[in-house]
């Protein structure tokens, strides 16, 4: 029946966009493993690379258009169990702020120490919190720098090895800023100041003293350095590694294995934008002034300790003897909330900083429905809760077409004994059976392809609402109810171990949980919805698919799952409805009785 056929055709489909997510999509259980892999393996890594090497060497400088930023690759990593020992090798300025805390590493007043307050490794609220930054001795050494490049009449300028001094407060807040200084032989004063935000945002303003006797030209400089990176690379549905949106070229991605293939990646000039390092839920990046024109610059380096680098070297500033300059450059480092990330591209005017979260190629998609599931948040205090509210809202936005489709399947059920006469009719002559259905569906007013378009609307959707789930921090550890306690991740419950009952660890494909299997139900049922095709393989793919989306989507993000079981239910509610108003006959019931019916013999 063409119906059938149609809507069997959409299930392929369908079948199809899954298998490729979960082949060339990392799946959601990784995550639940990756944080406590990545440090223990980084360490390992990193500890073997730099065996033998010189603490503090210095790695041979890369020169650029304007000079050359210094890129200390810094010398043999410690292990992560000395953290504390590290950050104690040299003086520091303590950051306490409402979303913050660490410290600035007088060394080269760098950004190396940093944990976000808001935010632990696990659902755990006991566990320990994210450790954003890093000092340069850990394996996992990532921090951000700000400094300047000299020549000869300049002397010794700022760099990675200077010493800072401090004045008046020692520590950093949103209320009380922390100004360093350091002077030179040649008659220059470099005054800096450092404020921080209640959220995420450092503001570093560099003013330069010109005390000697002649003009001075030198380079400032920023760059955000990682000498790690991500124990499980990211997916196609994710960009983590090298970011920015400068010049001409507008947005700039560059991941862990390109850059390492590509070694550097220089842009044109530009005189606005940013640029640096993102996680999946975390970042840090550099806003230079608008002031300066500056060259930015992506790169990964191999001498000493591997490492990433995102950097960018303003043009000459120069200043004449008796006079000074004032240079400014934003620093983030923190959570990418989406709400504070817009913000701070509008209040800030940072060009396209909203793209420091990886919306996709279909952000018009996927950005209202995070708008809508977190406005609804807001009303409910569950995102459980807003997603199916969210459901309920699209099912109600594509009603007229999801009625019209139902009606279209409905008439056809009533045009069955039609069309199987046609059939019978013109056995032997397929065109003029073709030519025939066409003529029923022309009289009957009838689509034939209308039965897909259910099923085919979920599929933008369903994608849409995987990468909200998938790439907002908003959705990272969201609970729902009961044993749900991260809609991020999947189902952590099993029917291979009566649910927890059996105290057994069971491999991926064996973790079928509640919703999952409240999803294949669903989904059955709703199949059940339709006559049975009276082909036999028609008729096992109509049984067998159920179960295969439910060992598919039991790895699939619980947020998803529920998704699809509510929208589920709904749909079975709603054909119901329009089939009854319809007059044609709802075939669940006599479905399910001749499912479990016992098959005659064929002697019988």
């Amino acid at each position: 029946m063409e119906n059938n056929r149609n809507f069997f055709i959409t299930i392929a489909l369908s079948v199809l966009i899954l298998t490729l997510w979960q082949v060339f999509y990392m799946n959601p259980r990784v995550e639940a493993q990756r944080e406590a892999a990545k440090v223990e393996q980084q360490r390992v890594e990193e500890q073997k690379k730099t065996t033998g090497a010189n603490p503090g060497a210095s790695g041979t400088p890369t020169p650029t258009p304007q000079g050359t930023i210094p890129n200390t690759s810094g010398g043999e990593a410690v292990t992560a169990a000395s953290r504390d020992q590290a950050l104690t090798a040299s003086k520091r300025v303590k950051i306490d702020t409402p979303s913050l805390e660490g410290s600035i590493n007088l060394v080269g007043a760098r950004l190396d120490d940093l944990k976000l307050k808001h935010y632990t490794e696990t659902v755990d609220k006991n566990s320990p919190e994210i450790s954003l930054l890093n000092p340069q001795a850990l394996p996992t050494g990532y921090f951000a720098e700000i400094g300047f490049v000299g020549n000869e009449k300049t002397g010794a300028v700022p760099g990675a090895e200077t010493v800072w001094s401090v004045d008046g407060n020692p520590t950093l807040t949103p209320s009380t800023p922390v100004t360093l200084t350091y002077t030179n032989d040649r008659g220059l004063t470099f005054k800096r100041t450092i404020s921080v935000d209640d959220n995420y945002m450092f503001t570093v303003s560099d003013t330069v003293q010109n005390s000697g006797s002649s003009a001075v030209s030198l380079f400032n400089y920023g760059r955000v350095t990682r000498y790690d990176k991500p124990a499980v690379a990211s997916t196609y549905v994710l960009h983590e590694g090298l970011i920015g949106f400068t010049g001409t070229e507008g947005l700039q991605e560059h991941k862990y294995a390109s850059i390492e293939k590509d070694k550097q990646v220089t842009p044109g000039k530009s005189t606005d934008g940013w640029l640096g390092i993102t996680d999946k839920y975390w970042a840090v990046t550099l806003v230079p002034s608008e002031k300066q024109p500056f060259q930015p610059r992506f790169a990964f380096f191999e001498d000493g300790r591997h490492r990433y680098q995102s950097d960018f070297l303003t043009d000459p500033i120069n200043i004449d003897a008796g006079q000074s300059a004032t240079v400014e450059t934003a620093v983030f480092a923190g959570a990418k909330e989406v709400a504070k990330i817009n913000a701070y591209a509008e209040d800030r005017h940072i060009k396209r900083f909203d793209l420091l979260i990886d919306w996709g190629w279909f952000h018009f998609i996927t950005k209202p429905m995070f708008w809508l599931i977190d406005t609804l948040y807001k009303f409910l205090g569950n995102f459980g809760l807003a997603i199916l509210a969210t459901t309920v809202i699209v099912k109600a936005i594509f009603f007229p077409l999801a009625n019209k489709s139902y009606a279209s399947m409905a008439n056809m059920k009533k045009v069955q004994p039609k069309m199987l006469e046609i059939r019978e009719k013109y056995a032997d002559d397929k065109m003029k059976q073709q030519q025939a259905m066409m003529e029923l569906y022309k009289t009957e007013k009838i689509n034939p392809l209308a039965g897909c378009w259910p099923v085919a609307l979920q599929i933008p959707v369903f994608f849409s609402l995987y990468k909200v789930l998938y790439i907002t921090i908003e959705m990272r550890h969201a609970p729902f109810f009961g044993w749900i306690q991260d809609l991020a991740a999947p189902d952590p419950t099993s029917i291979f171990n009566l649910f927890g009952l059996v105290p057994i660890t069971l491999p991926h494909m064996l973790m079928i949980g509640v919703w999952p299997l409240i999803m294949g139900v669903t989904m059955f049922l709703q199949m059940r919805m339709n006559p049975t095709p009276p082909d036999p393989t028609q008729a096992a793919i109509f049984t067998w698919m159920p179960v295969i989306f439910t060992f598919m989507m039991a790895g699939f993000p619980a947020g998803l799952v529920i998704y699809w079981a509510w929208n589920n239910t709904l749909s079975i509610l709603q054909q119901g409805v329009i089939m009854k108003r319809q007059g044609a006959k709802i075939e669940l019931w006599d479905n399910l009785v001749a499912l479990f019916r016992k098959k005659p013999s064929p002697a019988e």
